[in-house]
C-alpha cells in the first residue's frame, strides 16, 4: 500500500505540475494576443473576428469592429473586400492612410495607448484618426498592402471552399457601418504669371515694368468720385503726369476739354501697360464719358487717352469694370509710345467719330497692349504716320465700323497673339515701306506672336466685311508664328505693290510658334500669289461664287533679300460649285476638294501631291 500510495502521490504531483506548466503556456500565449488578431473571411468580405484575453479559448467572438492599425490583412481577404460594392461607393474614410507630421504616411507600428479594443482617438477635424473605420476594400489605416499570407499566413481552405479551422465555415458578421464621407479639398489651379503664361508647377513672375500698383499715379487734375464738368483745361508739362486723372468708381462725364499734354517719360511698360503720363487716364472701375474737346499729347510715353483695367496686365483676365465712352473729339499725338486711343488690361473703350492722328513711333492710331480688353469703334478717321505704328494694334478684342484708317509707314493692322480685329464697311490703306523690329516683310495687314508675353499664344482672327483695303506696298497679309483664320467677305482688295502677293504663310523673325493660317473667302474676289513655306500650312476655302485668280508656291523671298522657303508646304483648297480658281501660274497643293472643272488652267498645272490635275479646263 505504501508503494501505491507514494505511486499515486507522485502521480498526482506530476499532474499539478503539468497543470501548472499548461496554465502558464496558455497565460503567456493570451498576452501576446493582448491586442487582438483580426482576420477577414475570404467568403465574406464583412466578417470581421476578434481574439483577445477576455474570450474563452476555442469559442470564436464576432465583432462589428475595424481591424486595429498594425495588424495585416492578407492578400485573398483584401480581395474579397473589393467584391463588396454596395458599401465602396460611401465609405471614404480611411481609405487613405492618415499622414504623420512629418508627412510620411502612418507606420504600421503598435497603436496608441488606450487603443487596445477601444474605439480609436477622434482627429481634432472630426474624422476618424489611424484605426478609424476603413471602406470595404480599402487599405488598412496606418499600413500599404501587407506581405503576402499576412500574419501567420492564410489558414488553409476546405475543399468545399469555406475557410476556418477545423473546416467550420466562418460565420458572417454584420456590415459595418459606412463612415461620414470626407470633404473634398478642391484643388487650387496653378499660378498665373502676370504675363497670362501660367504652367503646371510655374512660379508666378511679374511683368516687365512691374505693376500698377508700384506707380505713384499723379495728375494735374484728378477727380476721384462722381462728377461732371465742361469746358474744362487740363494740362501738365511733368513727367510722369496725366494731365487728367480719373481715379473713382463712379460716373464721370467730361464735355468739351481742352487737354494738353507735355513732358517726356522713360517709364517704359508702366507708360504701356499702366497709363503713367498719359494726357488723360481712366482706371479703377470709373464709367467716364467724353464729348467734344481736343486731346493733344506732345510727348514720349503719352498715349492721348488710356482705358486701364486694373487686371495687371493678366491676358484674358476680367477687368475692373473701367470703360470709357468718347465721341466727337479730336485727338493728336507727336511722341513715341503714344498711342491715340489706348485699351490694356482688361479696360474697354466705346469710341464715336474721333479724329486720331498719330506721328510718333511705337504709336498706334487705336492702340491696345497688355492684359487687352475690348474696344468698339464707329465712325471717325485714325491715321497713324511712325514706325511700328499701325492704323490698328490689337493684343485684344476690337471692331472698327464705318471708319477711315490709314498707315502711311507701317502696316495697316497687325494682330498679336491670341486676339482679334473685325472690320465692318471700312476703308483701309496702308503704305508699308519700312521693316520694323524683328520684322523681314512688308505687308498691310500682320498677324503674328511675339512671345514677349503681351499677348497669350492661341489663333488670332481678322474678318472684314464691305469695305475697301488698299495694299500699297508689300504683300498683303502676312501669317507668321501663329495660327490665324482671315475672313473675307465682299471687300474690295486693291493691292498697288508689283509682285502681287496677296498672302505669305512663312518663317519671319520670330520663333516659338507655328505658321498655320485659314484663309475663308465668301462672296469675295481674290487676286495675287499665294506664297506658303515649306514649314507652313494653309487652308482655302472659296465659297458664295468667290474667285481667286493667282497661284500658289513656297518660293518666297523677304524684304531683305533672304530666301525663306523653295518648297510650299501643306495646302488644302475647297471650291464649292459656285467659285472658280484661274491659275496664273504653276499651282502645288495637298489636297483639293471641289470639282475640277472649276479650276482654269489657263495654260498651266495645278499639282495635287505632285500629281496633276488633269480635269481642269
Amino acid at each position: 500500500m505504501k508503494n501505491i500510495t507514494k505511486k499515486n502521490i507522485t502521480k498526482k504531483n506530476m499532474t499539478r505540475t503539468a497543470a501548472i506548466l499548461l496554465a502558464a503556456m496558455l497565460t503567456t500565449g493570451l498576452c501576446a494576443c493582448g491586442n487582438g488578431t483580426t482576420s477577414v473571411s475570404k467568403d465574406s468580405g464583412q466578417t470581421v473576428e476578434q481574439t483577445g484575453a477576455d474570450t474563452d479559448p476555442g469559442e470564436t467572438e464576432e465583432v462589428d469592429k475595424p481591424a486595429a492599425a498594425g495588424v495585416a490583412v492578407s492578400p485573398a481577404a483584401a480581395e474579397t473586400a473589393d467584391d463588396s460594392t454596395a458599401e465602396k461607393e460611401n465609405n471614404i474614410s480611411g481609405s487613405t492612410p492618415s499622414e504623420k507630421t512629418d508627412g510620411d504616411s502612418s507606420s504600421a507600428g503598435t497603436p496608441p495607448e488606450g487603443s487596445t479594443g477601444g474605439t480609436p482617438p477622434e482627429k481634432p477635424d472630426g474624422n476618424g484618426g489611424s484605426g478609424g473605420t476603413p471602406p470595404e476594400g480599402g487599405t488598412p489605416p496606418g499600413g500599404s498592402t501587407p506581405p503576402e499570407g499576412g500574419i501567420g499566413g492564410t489558414p488553409p481552405e476546405k475543399p468545399d471552399g469555406n475557410g476556418g479551422p477545423g473546416g467550420t465555415p466562418l460565420k458572417a458578421a454584420p456590415l459595418l457601418e459606412a463612415a461620414p464621407p470626407l470633404k473634398a479639398v478642391p484643388e487650387e489651379p496653378p499660378p498665373e504669371k502676370p504675363d497670362g503664361n501660367g504652367g503646371p508647377g510655374g512660379a508666378p513672375g511679374r511683368a516687365p515694368g512691374g505693376s500698377s500698383t508700384d506707380i505713384n499715379y499723379s495728375g494735374a487734375v484728378e477727380i476721384s468720385s462722381a462728377d461732371t464738368q465742361s469746358g474744362q483745361i487740363y494740362d501738365s508739362s511733368a513727367s510722369d503726369e496725366n494731365a487728367l486723372l480719373i481715379s473713382t468708381s463712379d460716373d464721370v462725364t467730361i464735355t468739351d476739354p481742352t487737354v494738353t499734354k507735355t513732358g517726356d517719360s522713360d517709364g517704359g511698360d508702366s507708360c504701356n501697360f499702366y497709363g503713367l503720363n498719359a494726357a488723360v487716364l481712366v482706371k479703377d472701375g470709373a464709367q467716364t464719358t467724353i464729348t467734344g474737346g481736343t486731346i493733344t499729347s506732345d510727348a514720349d510715353g503719352a498715349n492721348g487717352v488710356f482705358s486701364y483695367g486694373g487686371n495687371g496686365g493678366r491676358n484674358g483676365a476680367e477687368g475692373d469694370g473701367t470703360s470709357v465712352t468718347i465721341r466727337d473729339t479730336t485727338i493728336t499725338t507727336t511722341g513715341s509710345g503714344s498711342g491715340g486711343i489706348m485699351t490694356t488690361g482688361g479696360g474697354t473703350t466705346y469710341a464715336y467719330n474721333l479724329d486720331v492722328t498719330t506721328s510718333g513711333q511705337s504709336s498706334a492710331a487705336i492702340r491696345t497692349d497688355r492684359g487687352g480688353g475690348t474696344v468698339v469703334v464707329d465712325g471717325g478717321t485714325y491715321t497713324s504716320n511712325g514706325l511700328g505704328s499701325p492704323a490698328i494694334y490689337s493684343t485684344a478684342d476690337i471692331t472698327v465700323s464705318n471708319a477711315a484708317l490709314t498707315s502711311n509707314l507701317s502696316e495697316g493692322v497687325c494682330i498679336e497673339g491670341l486676339n482679334s480685329i473685325t472690320l465692318n464697311n471700312c476703308e483701309l490703306a496702308a503704305d508699308n515701306t519700312k521693316c520694323n523690329g524683328n520684322a523681314t516683310f512688308l505687308d498691310s495687314i500682320m498677324i503674328y506672336q511675339s512671345m514677349s508675353g503681351d499677348a497669350d499664344s492661341g489663333t488670332s482672327h481678322f474678318t472684314m466685311t464691305g469695305g475697301s483695303l488698299t495694299s500699297k506696298s508689300g504683300h498683303v497679309f502676312h501669317v507668321t508664328n501663329t495660327n490665324a483664320v482671315i475672313t473675307l467677305e465682299g471687300v474690295d482688295i486693291l493691292n498697288e505693290d508689283t509682285e502681287n502677293i496677296l498672302l505669305s504663310v512663312c518663317a519671319d523673325g520670330w520663333s516659338g510658334g507655328s505658321n498655320v493660317a485659314a484663309l475663308k473667302a465668301a462672296a469675295q474676289k481674290l487676286d495675287g500669289a499665294v506664297k506658303v513655306g515649306s514649314d507652313s500650312s494653309l487652308t482655302l476655302e472659296l465659297t458664295d461664287g468667290s474667285t481667286f485668280e493667282g497661284y500658289i508656291d513656297g518660293n518666297i523671298t523677304n524684304a531683305k533679300g533672304g530666301t525663306v522657303s523653295t518648297e510650299a508646304g501643306e495646302v488644302s483648297v475647297t471650291l464649292d460649285d459656285s467659285s472658280t480658281w484661274t491659275l496664273t501660274g504653276d499651282s502645288y497643293v495637298t489636297e483639293f476638294n471641289g470639282n475640277a472643272a472649276n479650276v482654269i488652267s489657263n495654260g498651266y498645272t495645278l499639282y495635287v501631291n505632285g500629281t496633276a490635275l488633269t480635269e481642269a479646263q
